[in-house]
């Protein structure tokens, strides 16, 4: 779907769409000095609502803090500019993506004598890896290309370099005619999507990779851990080698744009029954319930934008 709205929120002002522009120079378009966020605004049963607002736009300024950046807005401002744009977009439902990047006034590796800039923008977009996917579940290729480990560039930030990791990733698992990847850590054991946390199910339990195996704490990933365990499964935080994920009776994504996704097959092997399996289905239909305000225990993650 192509990216467009009416205004972008940029430093501090609304800019209509075709003029959020910044300089061919700006730092962070040639070194990758940059932090953002991906989250989602849903159209709830009480208006429009951003899910989860406060932790997101935390996990933005500690990505920005890894790097030594110094905001020049509060959690707080920066809060208020969404919930501003995406009124000024006329949005019921949205993807929201705030930026902060060096932008231009000298170049070279050394970025501190750059402005820092913050970008929003908001637009319509749909499920992620399809609609059909949500119930039929994805084809996924484990990658040749490894996890970005915490040696070479920090995972826990959400920075801009780190997902050309990502990109390269989801173009070998398009060009092998797969909807998604899976990369492994230096270890050879499983991380993360390109773009999600993923979890597994084995005889009912519900196992996800933890930290130190190079993944993003994902808010979508910390949510589904939630409901998962107030529907009473026991959810384990452990590694995963690549066999085990062969073997699982079930697999899914989680993230921001993926939302809730089952994972059907993996390099060719059938996971469970090859569809969505139970227990995700469970997670998943609550998940989309609580987003849409239909489940009052969860309305603490809700941040109405009116």
């Amino acid at each position: 779907m192509p990216v467009k709205a009416d205004f972008v929120w940029m430093n501090g002002k609304m800019v209509p769409f075709a003029d959020a522009k910044v300089h061919v120079l700006t730092h962070a378009l040639h070194y990758g000095t940059g932090v953002f966020e991906g989250i989602r605004c849903y159209e709830t049963v009480k208006g429009s609502a951003v899910f989860r607002l406060k932790e997101h736009v935390k996990r933005l300024f500690n990505s920005a803090k890894i790097y030594s950046m110094k905001v020049p807005y509060s959690e707080e401002e920066i809060c208020k500019a969404i919930k501003e744009t995406i009124k000024a977009n006329k949005l019921n439902a949205c993807y929201i993506r705030p930026i902060i990047y060096y932008g231009f006034s000298e170049m070279g590796l050394n970025p501190l004598k750059n402005p820092i800039d913050v970008s929003i923008a908001v637009w319509p977009w749909g499920t992620y890896l399809g609609e059909e996917g949500l119930k039929k579940g994805v084809r996924c290729k484990i990658s040749s290309w490894c996890r970005i480990d915490s040696r070479i560039l920090p995972p826990q930030a959400k920075a801009t370099a780190n997902y050309m990791n990502s990109v390269i990733a989801k173009l070998e698992a398009l060009d092998c005619k797969y909807d998604e990847a899976i990369v492994t850590n230096l270890n050879g054991l499983i991380a993360e999507g390109p773009g999600e946390n993923i979890f597994i199910v084995k005889e009912g339990k519900v196992i996800t990779p933890p930290a130190g195996a190079g993944i993003l704490f994902g808010i979508t990933r910390d949510s589904a851990i939630s409901v998962a365990r107030d529907l009473g499964f026991e959810v384990i935080e452990r590694d995963i080698p690549r066999e085990e994920l062969f073997t699982a009776d079930e697999a899914f994504f989680t993230g921001t744009a993926a939302e809730v996704t089952p994972i059907r097959e993996v390099d060719g092997r059938i996971i469970g029954s090859g569809s969505r399996g139970p227990i995700t289905e469970k997670i998943q239909s609550t998940f989309f319930d609580l987003v849409k305000g239909k489940n009052k225990k969860y309305e603490k993650w809700l941040d109405y934008v009116k």
